[in-house]
């Protein structure tokens, strides 16, 4: 099926020619480019409408690039009581491992069992998580002895171990999704562009949104979008946009920090992920393989601003590293940790303040204000198609439009492809990776990091075919080589923005630029060492 879709030019240059020559009314327009903007757009680029999406940095640039690495049903939230998430979370995942089989793999995690109340405890509930899958579960869970528990975990403390409960969930890489959800959004004749910023919203003389006001953040070229509906997906920042619709409107989300560490995988070498699911704080730790790596986290950690480059503090570093001291036989220190990323969850405001954020549900809420801008609070990126789902199905229903049936459920992302070698350094191409194999054409050894399998094509492809505009886009999110390490990153950045720099035409002061800026940005992601 991938064959037969349209071969797009995927320079942002071209592409944003082509919206500025659309000369018509969008039928929609969204605000916002991570996981559940760009779910709603390709739910209705897909159904025919005429969709923009517009996000003010780069896809996926804030949460949606920061995430565990986890497309799961929940378990946490079968512990809350919330079944119905459980339940959708579970359809969602499914859905995406069959749509999106290039990113999305089966992941055994296993809790170690230190007391017989546990084993009975977590394997009598994940025996629910199962049942509440249905036909989409990835697998059964099932008791480990402890001698299989101390074989599939190399690293766990042995001391007081009983044996382990094997479960399974998805895995993913969050940001490749997201920039292959844009291709597939260009695919289905929608429109989806980085770096355009949303300045005001247009109104009717009824008082109704009728469109945007925007501006290129890359020229400062300013634009007017008109629009039947128009969308807030902007996550942390929803709350910025209802004030554009109405200066002094209430609070609706709160804001949760979330941190994850990396480690090299010497400290837990195991193909199964390792989930603590008590910590001092009552969350979830997970210890998940990622890339070669194990990624730490998370943390929840209550913030007042949303910021789109969140740093971890301090004491969130220090309770992953002592939380998983305490179940590993190597412990790990600041020294160790390869990159450290923070990220904000947008969560729906509570009613009261005594809920901690950790408590509160990650379901998806939709408000429709009086002026009729279409708002979506809450959410995560397993539900992101069923948000998208839902989202179009309320426009339709408000602006009285004929119903039309979602083609989202059985609809391949761009790169899907059945057969996977997760060795493979490129894998995460999928479908791609043979175009941009065939472009090395014998030169896979002429790698610009050979810690981290990036290559120059790489470079040239994100460019070409990823809407890349600068390092950070590359080294951030084409490739994640920041999140796996920060240090090699910084190393690389130089030959990044030379290579950039031939295919976008800029000259040495930008190249200083980039390097520079992008030096700054990965201050954040490496601790200073003891």
């Amino acid at each position: 099926m991938q064959n037969e879709l349209p071969k797009i030019n995927y320079d942002r240059s071209y592409l944003l020619n082509k919206v500025k020559s659309f000369t018509g009314i969008w039928d929609l327009v969204i605000i916002g480019g991570g996981a559940t903007g760009l779910g709603i757009a390709l739910d209705a680029s897909a159904r025919g409408y005429k969709t923009l999406l517009l996000e003010q940095a780069d896809f996926a640039k804030g949460t949606s690039s920061r995430s565990t690495k986890l497309v799961h049903g929940g378990v946490r939230y079968l512990a809350q009581g919330d079944v119905k998430l459980v339940r959708e979370a579970s359809i969602e995942r499914g859905l995406l491992y069959r749509n999106a089989p290039h990113l999305v793999k089966n992941q055994t995690f296993i809790i170690p069992i230190y007391s017989v109340w546990d084993k009975w405890k977590y394997f009598i509930g994940l025996k629910c998580y199962d049942w509440i899958s249905g036909k989409l579960s990835m697998g059964a869970s099932e008791f480990t002895s402890r001698r299989e528990t101390i074989e599939k975990m190399p690293g766990i403390k042995k001391e007081g171990l009983i044996g382990g409960v094997l479960y399974h969930d998805g895995q993913f890489d969050d940001t490749r999704l997201a920039i292959n959800l844009v291709q597939s959004i260009w695919e289905q004749k929608g429109f989806a562009l980085n770096y355009i910023k949303v300045t005001g919203l247009l109104k009717d003389d009824r008082n109704q949104v009728c469109g945007v006001k925007a501006q290129d953040t890359e020229t400062d070229q300013d634009f007017v979008f008109n629009a039947k509906a128009v969308v807030n997906a902007t996550g942390v920042f929803v709350d910025e946009i209802l004030q554009m619709d109405k200066p002094g409107s209430a609070k609706t989300i709160c804001v949760s920090q979330g941190v994850h560490v990396v480690l090299d995988k010497k400290f837990y070498p195991s193909d199964h992920a390792m989930m603590i699911p008590e910590t001092s704080d009552g969350r979830v730790l997970f210890a998940v393989p990622w890339h070669g790596k194990v990624v730490l986290g998370t943390t929840d950690t209550p913030v007042d601003h949303a910021s789109l480059e969140p740093v971890a503090l301090e004491n969130e570093i220090r309770f992953i590293l002592e939380t998983a001291a305490a179940f590993l036989t190597e412990t790990p220190t600041r020294n160790d940790v390869l990159s450290v990323f923070a990220g904000l969850r947008p969560l729906a405001a509570p009613q009261g303040n005594e809920q901690k954020t950790k408590e509160i549900s990650r379901s998806h809420k939709i408000i429709v204000s009086p002026s009729n801008l279409f708002t979506i609070l809450g959410g995560k990126w397993t539900t992101f198609r069923k948000m998208g789902e839902d989202m179009i199905g309320v426009i339709e229903k408000k602006l009285n439009w004929k119903p039309t049936l979602t083609a989202t459920e059985n609809l391949p992302i761009h790169g899907s492809q059945e057969q996977m070698n997760w060795e493979d350094p490129l894998y995460f191409y999928g479908s791609d990776a043979v175009e941009i194999k065939l472009q090395m054409n014998g030169t896979a050894g002429k790698w610009i990091s050979e810690k981290l399998k990036i290559h120059p094509l790489q470079v040239v492809w994100a460019v070409k075919n990823e809407m890349a505009l600068n390092v950070e886009d590359v080294l951030s999110r084409r490739t994640r080589a920041l999140f796996l390490d920060a240090a090699e990153s910084v190393r690389i950045a130089p030959a990044v923005a030379k290579i950039m720099a031939i295919e976008l035409n800029k000259n040495q002061e930008w190249i200083d630029d980039q390097i520079k800026k992008f030096n700054d940005l990965a201050s954040h992601y490496i601790l200073i060492k003891n």
